[in-house]
């Protein structure tokens, strides 16, 4: 029997920032869901990259009454990239800082010993959070991208680590936009 996400009396569609929901279309083994995660993580880093590897702390749902944990997608693409997703519908107090502890540790897991590696071996890490709900930064921007940077020269360090946010409530913004007003598409995200 085919596996199946179960919908509700009332015909509505599943929320997608729910774990379990998120979990269920973006780890399931077929070609549909890993190329919409590859799409999703392409667009947010923005570089064509393909989902090669998933590592979940649990295997995927099948039913919406399937237990729900706080979501962590651990991710590898075809070139090695280390990618961490993270669907925060309630964020901790401490998300900002909660996602630096988490690129941090995405990065340093990388096994770098031996004489046949040295620091350029070190494949990009990508710590990406979808805030569900509440606004964490005070501009209209839809995603952030932070890397490491000095803002006094206003010079980049150029380093293999980002974190990157995508706040969802600022979707309604461009939403609620005609499709005519929205000139720039490729700068939604």
């Amino acid at each position: 029997m085919k596996p199946y996400i179960g919908f509700n009396d009332s015909g509505e569609l599943p929320d997608i920032r729910l774990d379990p929901v998120f979990k269920a279309v973006f780890t399931k083994n077929t070609p549909e869901s890993q190329g919409a995660l590859s799409d999703l993580v392409s667009a947010l880093i923005r570089r064509k990259i393909t989902v090669e590897t998933i590592v979940t702390n649990e295997p995927p749902i099948e039913d919406l009454r399937g237990r729900s944990i706080r979501f962590d997608l651990s991710c590898r693409s075809d070139k090695g990239d280390l990618i961490n997703i993270e669907m925060s519908l309630r964020p901790d107090p401490c998300e900002q800082v909660r996602l630096e502890y988490y690129a941090g540790k995405l990065f340093t897991r990388q096994d770098i010993r031996g004489i046949e590696k040295d620091y350029s071996h070190l494949k990009h890490a990508y710590q990406i959070a979808i805030l569900a709900n509440g606004r964490f930064f005070g501009d209209k921007e839809l995603v952030h991208r932070f890397g490491y940077y000095d803002r006094e020269q206003d010079v980049s360090l150029g380093g293999r680590s980002q974190i990157i946010t995508l706040e969802l409530k600022k979707a309604e913004l461009v939403i609620a936009k005609p499709v005519e007003e929205i000139r720039n598409a490729s700068k939604i995200i």
